[in-house]
């Protein structure tokens, strides 16, 4: 496949194909189940905290972060991040000077 039969192409000129991954912070929904248990964690201690506070349900909402964080030690959701080819920073047409100047 030819830069020229996919669009996608990167800028180094070497062309993306289906073999090649593209970044993605997409995620398997096993990864985002863990990441939604931690934030359910994080809210359930924050009402607690703005209700009273309220101890116990402040350490059940502690409880339920510390579950997320296994289940991504369990779900390895480290490995679904694709990094791409790093970006090069180009200065064409930049002046030096901001916007507002």
């Amino acid at each position: 496949m030819t830069a020229q039969e996919n669009p996608r192409a990167t800028e180094q000129g070497h062309p993306r194909t289906r073999e090649t991954p593209e970044g993605s912070h997409g995620g398997r929904a096993s990864s985002w189940l863990a990441v939604t248990v931690i934030l359910l964690g994080f809210a359930i201690a924050g009402v607690a905290l703005c209700v009273g506070p309220n101890w116990t349900l402040f350490w059940m909402g502690a409880a339920v972060c510390a579950m997320g964080g296994v289940l991504t030690l369990v779900f390895n959701v480290f490995s679904d991040v694709v990094v791409d080819a790093p970006r090069t920073n180009t200065s064409e047409g930049r002046t030096g000077e901001s916007v507002l100047d």
